[in-house]
């Protein structure tokens, strides 16, 4: 029997993307269709591997092929092309694709351990990946990454050295905690800060990334000023805890990114330590700091909580291994991380796709 490709079309552009408000073959979502031995084969391109969706693509795809031609078996295949909202031939910072920011108004909320779970589940969903931690006085990336002993190599591009970052876990890491003594306190005024952040930026290859995550320091200073101004970024990401006294500072935060000076887009909420689990009660919710923060701030900036993730025990002991949760074999500890770097991923998506939609009016 023969299959008409066209009729294939129409049945795949009745599946829509409910992120992009559009069917899949209008997005040039779909790739290599073709019919053999009774067998629909098609490749499905997925805007960042880590897409929340692919079940429901899966399932809608086979729903539609099959109430045309019911003989027909369907095999996709998933690949993604992680978009961006410029050009990747721009000079600064040109190889890599989203630069993210990882905010929070107070320290001590778990933003160091948000940002290295996000990128290690980047990695490991098969994106290329690099985590700067710019927190020039209390760098904690390389303690949460089991890199305290590790160094930047250094390469020479023509008259000019460049640091190469660690690789750890499939993610290039850098971090001011690996240049210095530790022991030894770094006693930079504000614009050695910026300065400092500049080179950490600039003078290292970083390699061609899809995702660039940013670990910033608590508050709203010279760092966070000079990255809005002067570095492409696509989105901030803004950590709280449900406390009352976290949730004030982390507003701060959140008015710093929409302030005219700096107009960085919100990416969303996360809100940590939502609440104690114990690990062998895993039904069991204890609100030791409180509820409802994460979703007050999403409300009142109109804002998506991107994920509440709760603290687990045993879970802070794992962290000073050097492991991150979200490679946890247990899926009561890793499960929150994997559904908030999922969704993360599908909010980059979304905000390069609105940025470029504007650019076409």
């Amino acid at each position: 029997m023969s299959y008409d490709i066209h009729k294939l079309k129409e049945c795949l552009s009745r599946v829509i993307d409910p992120d992009f408000q559009n069917d899949i073959i209008s997005l040039s979502m779909v790739e290599n269709l073709r019919v053999a031995h009774s067998t629909c084969y098609l490749t499905l391109v997925l805007t960042t591997p880590a897409c929340p969706l692919k079940e429901g693509f899966k399932t809608d795809i086979v729903r539609e092929i099959t109430n045309v031609y019911p003989e027909l078996a369907v095999e996709i295949a998933f690949t993604s092309r992680v978009t961006t909202q410029r050009s990747l031939n721009q000079a600064t910072l040109g190889n890599i694709k989203n630069i993210v920011l990882v905010s929070s108004g107070k320290g001590g909320v778990g933003k160091s351990t948000i940002a290295c779970n996000l990128a290690v589940g980047l990695a490991q969903k098969g994106a290329s990946v690099g985590l700067l931690d710019a927190d020039i006085h209390g760098p904690s990336v390389p303690s949460l990454m089991g890199l305290e002993d590790a160094k930047p190599a250094m390469i020479q591009e023509g008259a000019k050295y460049k640091m190469v970052p660690v690789e750890r876990f499939g993610v290039n890491v850098l971090s001011m905690g690996m240049l210095v003594d530790p022991k030894q306190p770094v006693v930079f005024r504000g614009p050695m800060q910026a300065s400092a952040l500049k080179q950490l930026l600039l003078d290292v290859e970083w390699g061609n990334l899809d995702y660039l995550f940013i670990d910033l320091p608590p508050g709203t200073g010279d760092i966070h000023l000079s990255l809005a101004q002067q570095f492409p970024v696509t989105g901030a990401v803004v950590v709280t805890t449900p406390q009352k006294i976290s949730v004030a500072d982390t507003r701060k935060s959140i008015e710093m990114f929409l302030n005219p000076q700096t107009a960085i887009h919100l990416l969303g909420i996360i809100e940590n330590m939502s609440w104690f689990t114990p690990q062998e009660h895993p039904d069991e919710r204890y609100y030791l700091f409180g509820s409802g923060g994460g979703e007050e701030l999403a409300a009142e900036y109109h804002l998506p909580l991107l994920a509440q993730v709760p603290l687990i025990a045993g879970m802070p002991q794992r962290a000073d291994t050097g492991t991150p949760a979200v490679l946890n074999r247990l899926p009561s500890m890793s499960g929150p991380f994997v559904e908030m770097v999922e969704r993360v991923a599908q909010r980059i998506a979304i905000a390069n796709a609105q940025v470029q939609a504007e650019v076409k009016q």
